[in-house]
């Protein structure tokens, strides 16, 4: 399954049974951004601010004085049942007089998570690979036109007198077929290290 992020924030309102939550949710690259984001949305006069984040394997979840695990987790459940990675999402609360209950929470936490994410704009993630190519002066231009064709972006170059080291990101699902394409247009004259 392919995971998304979004694109730009985003923020969706519902009340609930006179209670009102805001849900706001932001790409992130990392779980420390996650938390400036965090501590930046709770900020305003809500009772509750509960949280969740996923970035990669590290997440966390934070239920901010509602019953243990009715808010944070029911928001990380959101995120990973909208298939989202490097995403956190801050749902506010602004309690209506009525309580929820423990399920009724779950349900207003989560399902306004999800409904913010399923109406924001998201972009896929593209898993991203460096690779060190050698080449000979002549080879260059098979090398560029290579990079282009399979979306590669050059970070680095060095020059010797025996030709070119470039420093190559690639998507990684593209990988094989860069690598296949760039040893049959120089006739295996290139050198390719990938780490692995």
């Amino acid at each position: 399954m392919s995971l998304d992020t979004l694109a730009r924030p985003a923020t969706f309102a519902v009340e609930i049974r006179h209670s009102r939550f805001v849900a706001h949710a932001a790409a992130v690259d990392s779980p420390a951004q996650a938390l400036r984001e965090i501590a930046a949305r709770s900020t305003d006069d809500a009772g509750h601010h509960c949280w969740a984040y996923r970035v990669g394997a590290d997440y966390r979840t934070h239920d901010d004085g509602e019953p243990a695990g009715t808010a944070g987790r029911p928001i990380l459940a959101a995120i990973d049942g909208q298939g989202c990675d490097r995403v956190v999402v801050v749902v506010a609360r602004w309690f209506g007089g009525v309580k929820l209950g423990a399920g009724g929470l779950v349900r207003a936490y989560g399902g306004t998570a999800a409904e913010c994410l399923r109406t924001a704009e998201r972009v896929p993630l593209v898993a991203l690979v460096d690779i060190d190519v050698h080449a000979a002066f002549d080879d260059l231009g098979h090398v560029h036109a290579a990079a282009a064709a399979f979306a590669a972006e050059k970070h680095a170059a060095a020059f010797d007198a025996s030709g070119a080291r470039l420093r190559l990101r690639v998507p990684a699902d593209t990988l094989a077929a860069l690598k296949s394409r760039l040893r049959d247009a120089t006739r295996d004259r290139i050198r390719i290290d990938d780490g692995g």
